[in-house]
């Protein structure tokens, strides 16, 4: 018989025809491939068991076993005469046009296509046409678990192994092997004596009320485990963003470390633009001592400003000698910071610039020197200029004098605070060889190498090293 079946009724009346007597549990499997794939097994069972109560062809035994009446209505016999006759499916219209004597009496059985639904006699195809339930059944759909014990419950008194083997495989092509593997499979196959098996119908029911109740706490148990695995995830998460912050905080912190080297380095450089000044303001201290004793000693009136500038002289040339005092201290903190520098060799580069400009700087400060040189050698050349009309110019160089009063006071007054200044410049100084010795401490600890190396490894060495 060609062509598909219409409906779930028509494929529950083929699979009961054939094995006579089947539960919902049972039908749902086979039901499911054929028609219902869209269906979970729960939602199968339950469209099963629907259609089996609504139709009258089906009939239950008490026990959760289905079977299938094939008595059949009176009204549809003379259309079941036909088609058993025929042997091939037909349509209503066809017989119509077979030119039935009496038509009308044929209208009336078949009046209507409900009375053949409920008819277990009849299925009805894809096409609209009808055949009959006992007509061949497609053997090769079912399973073989399903055909051994369509073949066991045939035989209520048992088969041997190559009996079911012969009877399946007349059914549906098998070997020996899976028959007896599905005899050995299920425990509702039971011995009864040498090599005869027999099926146990309450063994299954129980067996598949087992299934049901394992594959429910199985479920229940992957829903367990889906919400432990989504904790774990959650936790995971957690702590994989803890290590992105602890990352982020050593980044900070050699960040932090790179920026304190950069101000160290800046206050390098200014504890040496100080010393330069200081230089050049000592320098010109020199100078106008010089062109005052010259002055003085033309002045016989100003012997006391003479006295009064050499008492000067004499404290401008202690706080010399402290300043030397002060610069070969400084150089030889700066001799212990460039052999501690040069331990880092990520400093090695820097360190050669600053020599340079240090180079740049003494040419620099010679040129100055020299320059001061030159003007030194014009303000004698002027004085013995000046000796010659100093009789004439004694009112302008008193006043001259009193001006120059006040610039050696202003004078003074700059040399105290840059005394004031070089003192705040040691302190600073002392203060950031503290800091210097703490980042060491610092840098040697193990966590902050370990940090750094992690920098290094994420590409950052190159960016800090070139700050």
């Amino acid at each position: 018989m060609n062509g598909k079946l219409h409906s779930l009724t028509d494929v529950l009346k083929k699979t009961l025809f054939f094995f006579e007597t089947m539960t919902v549990a049972e039908m749902a499997p086979h039901v499911q491939k054929i028609i219902l794939r869209d269906f979970n097994g729960v939602q199968a069972e339950d469209k099963v068991s629907r259609c089996l109560k609504q139709n009258r062809c089906f009939e239950e035994n008490g026990s959760g076993q289905w079977s299938l009446n094939l008595e059949g209505e009176r009204d549809n016999d003379s259309f079941y005469a036909i088609l058993l006759k025929r042997q091939q499916p037909m349509s209503i219209k066809e017989v119509y046009r077979g030119g039935s004597k009496n038509k009308r009496k044929f209208k009336s059985m078949v009046s209507e296509v409900a009375g053949l639904i409920s008819d277990g006699r009849f299925i009805q195809l894809s096409n609209g046409y009808w055949g009959l339930t006992e007509w061949e059944v497609e053997t090769g759909r079912y399973s073989l678990k399903q055909l051994v014990i369509k073949a066991l419950k045939t035989h209520p008194g048992g088969l041997s192994a190559n009996q079911a083997y012969e009877l399946v495989n007349s059914w549906k092509p098998t070997t020996i092997k899976a028959i007896e593997g599905v005899l050995e499979k299920f425990p509702y196959f039971e011995k009864v004596g040498d090599g005869v098996w027999s099926y146990n119908s309450a063994g299954q029911i129980a067996y598949d009320a087992l299934t049901k109740r394992f594959l429910v706490s199985l479920t229940r148990q992957r829903e367990r485990w889906v919400k432990e695995r989504d904790k774990r995830n959650g936790k995971q998460a957690a702590i994989e963003r803890q290590l992105r912050e602890i990352e982020s905080a050593y980044r900070e912190t050699a960040a932090a470390l790179a920026l304190k080297m950069e101000e160290s380095g800046r206050q390098e450089q200014l504890v040496t633009q100080m010393a330069e000044k200081d230089l050049l303001l000592s320098l010109r201290k020199k100078e106008i001592f010089r062109y005052r004793e010259h002055i003085m000693k033309l002045e016989a009136k100003s012997n006391s400003i003479l006295y009064q500038c050499r008492l000067w002289v004499k404290k401008a040339r202690d706080g010399e000698e402290d300043n030397r005092k002060l610069r070969e201290a400084l150089r030889k903190n700066q001799t212990s910071l460039e052999t501690l520098f040069t331990k880092l060799q990520q400093y090695k580069e820097k360190d050669r610039e600053n020599k340079a400009r240090l180079v740049e700087l003494k040419d620099r400060h010679a040129t100055r020197v020299a320059e001061l040189q030159t003007e030194i050698v014009e303000l004698k050349n002027k004085l013995d200029r000046t000796l010659e009309i100093a009789v004439h110019e004694e009112r302008g160089l008193k006043e001259e004098i009193n001006s120059l009063s006040n610039d050696l006071k202003e004078a003074l007054e700059t040399r105290d605070e840059a005394q004031r200044n070089l003192r705040f410049a040691q302190q600073e100084l002392n203060r950031h060889k503290e800091e210097k010795k703490n980042i060491e401490s610092r840098v040697n600890n193990p966590l902050v190498r370990m940090a750094m190396r992690i920098y290094s490894w994420f590409g950052g060495y190159k960016n800090y090293t070139a700050s």
